[in-house]
């Protein structure tokens, strides 16, 4: 069953201005509930634009966007629901941080929402843990927490608000390797315990290789491919066009396959590539 339909959306900055450009050109697609969706595409391919139609904050100039079966914009004055339903952690959302203690930040959004009492404790507990923050972390000022810290208590706080939908626009960007690999278990892990949609945008080709189902390409505010993550990588060249690089064990396996050394394409982790590859090795 689809979660979220996207029918034909289009999307101008500065329509009927000698500036005008357009973001977003005519894009359809289905995501089914409980999908991992990963989003890639080179700077300015219209994914943050997209991401922010999806969950109400822009409305697009034509087409239309269904959750659960119904247009968000049938009711303009109650869009704040969608952006419940719908959670969006924009880049670099430790900017976003006010409260005076990291609970009542990850709180904020989920006492919006009108969850209280018991519920609410139990609620971001539990947000603060998906995320990776200890409980003796809760009370000091957000701003007191360490870059990679104020990340997690951020993401946390849209965890609470336990939308439907999650959307994330670069989680990682900025994070060290060490961090950037914690935060995406901490994904993996709330996915999978909680059975939602997550969409996942990143200009990291490893890191939607690990955690997608499928994958959206963006390519100049047009949809370029969407398929599942092991079929968009292993169409290398066609990437390349894009201007986007494939994961290196990717590269390597593709290339294989192209020598004919009997190994499929595709393949999106080394874990992977190992199980592949010892096969052949045995024959040696």
């Amino acid at each position: 069953m689809n979660i979220i339909e996207a029918k034909h959306l289009t999307y101008k900055y500065g329509a009927g201005t000698p500036f005008e450009k357009t973001a977003v050109s005519d894009i359809s697609f289905s995501i089914e509930k409980g999908e991992f969706i990963g989003i890639i595409g080179h700077t300015g391919s219209g994914k943050s634009t997209l991401m922010q139609m999806l969950n109400g904050l822009i409305r697009p100039d034509s087409g239309e966007i269904l959750l659960d079966g119904e247009n968000i914009w049938k009711k303009p004055k109650e869009i704040r629901k969608v952006r419940f339903r719908v959670g969006m952690v924009f880049q670099y959302p430790e900017y976003q941080l006010f409260e005076d203690t990291v609970y009542s930040d990850i709180a904020y959004g989920a006492v919006n929402k009108g969850i209280s009492g018991q519920e609410l404790d139990k609620t971001v507990r539990n947000a603060a843990e998906f995320a990776g923050l200890p409980d003796n972390l809760l009370e000091k000022s957000p701003f007191e927490l360490s870059g990679g810290e104020k990340r997690r208590a951020a993401i946390a706080g849209i965890m609470a608000m336990q939308p439907e939908v999650l959307v994330l626009d670069e989680p990682t960007a900025g994070l060290d390797p060490m961090g950037r690999e914690f935060l995406l278990s901490k994904i993996r892990e709330y996915h999978r315990k909680n059975g939602n949609t997550v969409i996942l945008v990143s200009h990291s080709m490893e890191d939607i290789a690990k955690i997608s189902d499928r994958v959206i390409v963006m390519n100049k505010g047009r949809l370029e491919m969407y398929d599942t993550t092991e079929n968009v990588f292993s169409q290398g060249e066609r990437l390349k066009q894009t201007g986007l690089k494939i994961p290196e064990i990717t590269y390597i396996m593709n290339m294989l396959s192209d020598r004919g050394y009997g190994v499929k394409k595709g393949i999106l982790t080394v874990e992977e590539a190992v199980r592949e590859l010892l096969p052949l090795l045995k024959k040696f």
